[in-house]
């Protein structure tokens, strides 16, 4: 009996040292690279025609997270998880550059753009200049100047053309440039005052004047890396690509004007 139980805590022993000393078996499943771009709503359409590029070529998943450049600067200050900002304002990014939340290394103007007086199909016949928003009775939709960068244009534009004051009154105040062309689009504004880019798509309503650009700042769009980014390498290939031939030519498309 003693003999039997001897026997049997040996092989128990030996089993115990055999298990402790094997390899735990790998892990061969690939961890899924994958970076989140906060990206002004006006490069919506650009962005997403991109992204199939992009993510087949590079195996990358792209999260995007779209809207006005204030909103995503104001998330980005509360702590929002973003690898990659691209505003539609230098405002925007200098403030986060000046509280230390962008890679300054990063930094680079992507895109310009153009200042542009929409105005729907059924009002096309009154409206042919800003000046005819202020004869007849209309709305016209601007995005928030305190949020978002094409509605700050726009109020630069109207001021030094003395008549912020007087258009005041007939503004319809859109959350994003998406919203200004969608009230216009739908008839709810008869005119609006967009990004040229935002009226690629629009079928309801037309270009009916281009603001000259000595009424605003220039309009450029700066990309970067965020310093709290925790896939920067990837972040930077992505900067990289929007600056390829490729990536020129999907921006070009929908009319933004690369910067280099």
């Amino acid at each position: 009996m003693k003999k039997i139980l001897i026997s049997a805590l040996a092989v128990f022993t030996l089993f115990s040292f055999t298990s402790c000393g094997q390899k735990p078996a790998e892990n061969t499943k690939t961890t899924e690279k994958n970076i989140t771009i906060s990206a002004a709503a006006s490069l919506k359409d650009a962005l997403t025609e991109i992204k199939s590029k992009y993510e087949q070529k590079n195996g990358t998943k792209l999260t995007y997270n779209f809207a006005s450049s204030g909103t995503l600067q104001k998330q980005i200050e509360q702590g929002a998880s973003v690898d990659v900002f691209i505003s539609a304002g230098a405002k925007q990014m200098n403030d986060l550059v000046s509280k230390n939340l962008i890679d300054k290394d990063t930094k680079n103007d992507l895109l310009k753009n153009q200042l542009v007086l929409i105005v729907s199909n059924d009002s096309k016949d009154k409206i042919k200049t800003i000046n005819d928003v202020l004869n007849n009775n209309v709305k016209i939709a601007v995005g928030e100047p305190a949020s978002v960068p094409a509605g700050q244009y726009a109020k630069d534009s109207l001021t030094k053309l003395n008549i912020w004051d007087k258009i005041n009154p007939k503004i319809v105040y859109g959350k994003d440039v998406t919203q200004v062309a969608t009230y216009v689009e739908k008839g709810e504004a008869a005119a609006g005052i967009v990004y040229k880019s935002d009226t690629v798509n629009l079928k309801n309503c037309f270009i009916a004047q281009t603001f000259d650009e000595s009424l605003h700042s220039p309009i450029v769009y700066p990309e970067a890396v965020l310093s709290s980014s925790k896939n920067k390498e990837e972040a930077k290939k992505f900067l990289e690509y929007l600056n390829s031939d490729e990536a020129k030519d999907i921006f070009k498309k929908y009319s933004f004007e690369p910067n280099h």
